[in-house]
């Protein structure tokens, strides 16, 4: 991974400066003053935002709970019966609770917390955890999210492998990975976030590692979110493929799995 500076806009007021190295301390990382190229965690007076400086037009990536995208998809996606609800048996219960092992921007964990599920996130870049928790400050200050996202979402900045092989709480009922894969479609999607992502992590090269811990702790289920072609997580045939047009999910049931 990247030393990706934090910094501040140019004529940046001292409270921002400070509040910058704030940032950067928090998360063990470089504060830097009038910086220009590269990537860089920029701290702005309402949130924090990732940029290729020298590439203006590829635009800012942020956490964003209260965005248009998510607001409709919470509203709109299809509730229960949306795609990664049903891959993690949510049908016919009220809740669980899933350890998203691989947390990045946490749209995949919003949309499970918003159906009542307890998430506890796990992310180990300091850069894309200082984003999700900037994130998570802001949504708990909105007058719609606030009252039941704090209970429902929690952040764990540390390497997966570890925790999932150690993990101190409750096991969780499903485990939820969605390993980064090298993106080659040049399409929208891709073009923003993804894009700055792959400079900013490139591909998870060490993700087959997470399937074994993470069978291990689920209570009831691993589920796997790959692109549509890609291999199977550490060679690893699941009990159950749902396939869709971009993405399927690769569900692993334990009392099924031989310990």
């Amino acid at each position: 991974m990247r030393n990706i500076p934090v910094t501040v806009p140019r004529d940046a007021a001292p409270e921002l400066t400070l509040l910058a190295q704030q940032t950067a301390a928090k998360w063990g990382l470089m504060y830097r003053e009038n910086t220009d190229s590269g990537l860089a965690l920029v701290q702005q007076i309402s949130h924090l935002e990732l940029r290729q400086l020298d590439e203006p037009k590829v635009g800012a990536v942020k956490v964003d709970f209260t965005s248009d995208a998510l607001t409709f998809r919470r509203l709109h996606g299809g509730g229960k019966k949306e795609a990664i609800a049903r891959a993690i048996g949510l049908k016919g219960k009220s809740s669980l609770h899933v350890l998203d092992a691989t947390a990045g921007l946490g749209r995949d964990a919003f949309v499970l917390a918003s159906l009542g599920c307890k998430v506890d996130m796990i992310e180990r870049s300091a850069v894309v955890a200082a984003l999700l928790q900037d994130g998570l400050k802001r949504a708990a200050a909105d007058v719609e999210l606030s009252s039941w996202m704090p209970a429902n979402m929690q952040l764990f900045h540390d390497v997966a492998t570890d925790l999932l092989a150690d993990w101190p709480y409750e096991k969780p009922d499903v485990v939820y990975l969605d390993p980064m894969f090298p993106h080659r479609k040049k399409n929208a999607a891709v073009k923003k976030d993804m894009r700055i992502f792959q400079q900013l992590l490139g591909p998870d090269e060490d993700a087959d590692l997470l399937l074994g811990p993470a069978l291990t702790l689920a209570k009831n289920r691993v589920v796997v979110k790959r692109p549509s072609g890609a291999p199977f997580l550490d060679g690893k045939k699941p009990h159950i493929e749902m396939l869709g047009k971009a993405n399927r999910f690769d569900v692993y049931l334990i009392q099924n799995v031989n310990k």
